[in-house]
């Protein structure tokens, strides 16, 4: 099966990266490479792109997608998370611009076999981005406490029938193990009124985003990630991020916040003493959402939100680094 997966926000996104010709950029989840394409392309100067994804099919297709650019282009399999170490690995101190489009693939999706769906009901619990790893959706379904079950379908899914759900699934467990999306959604359906499941789409759809969500580290990941990313950042270069989900809009919003304004003195100080400096600004003060074109087209972006930081370094007289301390 091909790598499908129509980049969302693409237009906007490479609008707002403002690529210069000889720019060094990481995509850090790379997917399919549309992104990134359309990067490479406008790459016409010596410019470079560092492509990241944890999934193992992302790589392979993107490889093909960007063969046409493979001069300018490095591709790693890893998570984001460890950009630093990637960059430094090929001796790359800062870059000019990052892309993260967060959440899962359409090909994720799409594809049975990867356990994201809950439209197949003969799909195994997997939801692994990464096959690397040996904890799966179907490990955390039948081993995780009530309790534990609850709190991640409630945080993670924002769903209002959690604790009905966590039940449930404990429940049936005891009788044989949950295998199947078919298994999981018997459950989730009984565990729903019939009148809550008659609207708000599928009713299992907020419970297998929780899941993949605890499964994948995705919050975890991110807000660990951010400031790191928006320190490898050169001056006036752009980090670009979409995302899905409200957690993560809420993670990407406060931290840029924090690092447009990260002083922590009382308000009544008449100068700031904790020295902390800013470290740039949010280049747009509202996400950028996708247009109703772009929705028609793919109703899965209906979601998305685009916000973006630009990086500021200032120098500090005093110590003669730049921004923060460690920089």
């Amino acid at each position: 099966m091909d790598f499908n997966h129509t980049s969302v926000l693409l237009e906007e996104t490479i609008e707002q990266l403002r690529v210069k010709p000889d720019g060094i950029y990481v995509d850090g989840t790379l997917g399919g490479g549309g992104h990134a394409l359309e990067i490479c392309k406008r790459l016409t100067g010596g410019g470079r792109l560092i492509g990241i994804d944890q999934d193992a099919d992302a790589v392979e297709a993107a490889g093909k997608r960007l063969k046409d650019y493979e001069d300018r282009v490095t591709i790693v399999r890893d998570n984001y998370s460890g950009m630093k170490k990637v960059l430094e690995g090929l001796d790359i101190r800062r870059v000019d611009g990052i892309v993260l489009d967060l959440g899962v693939s359409s090909f994720q999706l799409d594809t049975p076999k990867r356990g994201f769906t809950y439209r197949d009901e003969s799909a195994p619990l997997d939801m692994r981005m990464d096959d690397r790893q040996t904890l799966t959706a179907k490990e955390i379904v039948n081993t995780y406490r009530e309790e534990e079950l609850c709190r991640i379908i409630r945080d993670y899914g924002e769903e209002r029938f959690a604790k009905n759900i966590a039940r449930r699934i404990a429940e049936a467990r005891k009788e044989r193990p949950i295998e199947t999306a078919g298994d999981l959604n018997a459950l989730i359906c009984a565990a729903i009124p019939k009148k809550a499941r008659a609207s708000g789409g599928h009713p299992s759809k907020r419970t297998f985003q929780a899941l993949r969500i605890e499964l994948n580290r995705e919050l975890e990941v991110l807000e660990k990630s951010l400031d790191g990313m928006i320190g490898l950042l050169n001056d006036g270069g752009r980090i670009c991020i979409i995302t899905f989900h409200s957690l993560e809009d809420r993670i990407v919003k406060s931290t840029f916040k924090k690092n447009e304004n990260p002083c922590t003195c009382p308000s009544s100080f008449p100068i700031c003493v904790c020295g902390k400096q800013p470290r740039g600004h949010a280049a747009v003060r509202k996400p950028i959402l996708p247009s109703e074109r772009e929705i028609e087209q793919n109703k899965r972006s209906k979601s998305a939100k685009l916000r973006v930081f630009e990086r500021e370094i200032k120098e500090i007289q005093q110590s003669g680094v730049y921004g923060y301390g460690q920089e």
